[in-house]
């Protein structure tokens, strides 16, 4: 269609001469369509007519290396399949040859290196040829070739309208190949799980993905345009002062993990990877920055430090315990041998009550019914304190199975060594009563200790203190002290639900 628009460069035009204004316009509308093709092989349809139209030729072609560094047809007009079959993988240069020269073949018949190729030239009617080459960044990746039917003798406006057409396709595939790469590098980071966020070197947002707005609940409308102080928390601002100065100076922070805050206001933890933008000439222009959550991580090492602490608590337990049944069974055994006999029955007793509370997971998990009442629990964490003289359960029984034997177990074993190590099972007077009482949907345990010594000053701290609340809680309930003049009182309130719940659980 003929654009009928008079335009300032059509009226600087019409004082040139008709060929050369011509040539103008023909120009004119192959960069236009180059610049408007889509893709591949609408470059090379505009560059086919162009040769047309520019050079007079009736027959052309485009032809590239393939992986494998084989010279291919990639476009043409007006040449047989024979032809092409014929000289397909022919090329006067390698694969990635630096600046070659181009090659304009007067008249094949006097050309000695196309003899081997004379008669299917002949064949196809083709008297004179130029092999134009294609480079990206200098190195060749294909060529222009145009045909007469007539040997021809290409002037020097020939030639360097050759050779501008060459470039003008280089041109074309270097922006379709740079437009495809940005394509899927925006895919990418669009559908990256992780937040990658593009700033300037003042710390303002030029970027958002998705995985952004998953992580901080921003949208890229809400954060695009402000500084990324946004999602810093106020103690950790100097953080970002941090890392712009080490962009600046075109370093690259690996791994960081910090806090930054959500847009609810909640904080999640992140490992940060922060690098420099920079543009073809060197210029820092800003940094990219990679946000990955890691709080489960962060959760899963909590979680193991606790275990660790916890661990330690327990050991430290053992040693206590082990201690004080020695020293209690020494004041009674008359000799060396009943000493021995009667430390290592403690032990022994000690030993299983341990192996309760630490395989009670185990047995949770199994398909079968392994439950365990209340007062079997309570008897098997205590045997080792001194038998059933200085020991009485009591009360309401209930069998109790799954996730909900741990922590029962964890709070009764936990009362029993801080009474072996502080209370009234560290001495050989002293005695423990538990009482367990069923009252609607809640549990009572009352754990009373008599005879013992006085508290110690710091009785209410510790691990183990933290230990019994967060077991309590687990449980649904919760757990009170009180220090009577006869001795140690702890009420306990757990939800009973919660037994009969997990019980139900393993038993379908």
């Amino acid at each position: 269609m003929t654009d009928t628009k008079v335009t300032a460069a059509d009226s600087r035009m019409s004082d040139l001469p008709a060929e050369r204004m011509f040539k103008r316009r023909a120009f004119y509308r192959l960069i236009d369509r180059l610049y408007r093709a889509p893709s591949l092989p609408e470059v090379y349809e505009a560059t086919l007519d162009a040769i047309t139209e520019l050079l007079g030729c009736g027959k052309a072609s485009i032809l590239r290396f393939d992986k494998s560094g084989v010279m291919r047809f990639v476009a043409w007009r007006e040449l047989s399949d024979g032809y092409r079959q014929a000289v397909d993988g022919h090329s006067p240069w390698r694969m990635g040859e630096p600046d070659p020269d181009p090659i304009f073949v007067a008249d094949i018949a006097k050309a000695g290196e196309a003899r081997n190729l004379m008669p299917v030239l002949r064949q196809e009617g083709i008297q004179a040829l130029a092999f134009i080459p294609v480079t990206l960044n200098r190195a060749t990746v294909g060529k222009l070739m145009f045909y007469h039917a007539a040997p021809h003798d290409f002037d020097e406006e020939e030639r360097e309208v050759a050779l501008i057409l060459a470039r003008q396709l280089s041109f074309s595939i270097e922006r379709l190949a740079a437009d495809m790469a940005a394509g899927r590098l925006m895919a990418l980071i669009e559908s990256s799980d992780d937040a990658i966020i593009s700033k300037n070197l003042d710390g303002v947002i030029q970027s958002w993905n998705r995985g952004a707005e998953r992580l901080f609940g921003y949208s890229a409308e809400e954060t695009v345009g402000r500084p990324v102080t946004l999602l810093i928390p106020t103690d950790r601002l100097e953080e970002e002062t941090s890392i712009l100065s080490r962009i600046r100076k075109g370093e690259r922070v690996d791994h960081y993990e910090t806090v930054r805050r959500r847009k609810d206001g909640t904080l999640v933890h992140v490992s940060l990877t922060v690098s420099p933008i920079i543009d073809a000439r060197g210029n820092i222009l800003g940094a990219s920055k990679i946000a990955r959550d890691i709080t489960e991580r962060q959760r899963a090492l909590e979680r193991q430090q606790l275990l660790l602490r916890e661990m330690n608590h327990r050991v430290k337990n053992l040693f206590a315990v082990t201690s004080s049944i020695i020293n209690l069974n020494s004041r009674s055994a008359t000799s060396a041998a009943d000493l021995a006999t009667a430390v290592t029955n403690r032990l022994n007793a000690l030993s299983r009550a341990h192996s309760l509370t630490m395989v009670v997971n185990e047995a949770a998990e199994n398909a079968n019914d392994m439950g365990v009442t209340l007062h079997g629990l309570a008897e098997a964490i205590l045997s080792p304190y001194e038998g059933r003289s200085r020991i009485n359960v009591a009360g309401d029984d209930l069998t109790i199975t799954g996730k909900s034997i741990t922590p029962v177990a964890l709070l009764l074993h936990e009362f029993a060594t801080n009474a072996a190590k502080y209370g009234s099972l560290s001495n050989e007077t002293g005695r423990v009563d538990i009482v367990f009482a069923l009252d609607g949907e809640k549990v009572e345990i009352l754990w009373r200790e008599t005879g013992g010594p006085p508290p110690p000053a710091d009785s209410e701290t510790g691990f183990g203190s933290r230990l019994v609340e967060a077991s309590a809680l687990q449980l649904g309930g919760r757990v009170e002290r009180q220090w009577s003049a006869d001795g140690l009182i702890i009420r306990l309130e757990i939800s009973r639900p919660l037994l009969e719940a997990s019980a139900d659980a393993a038993k379908s």
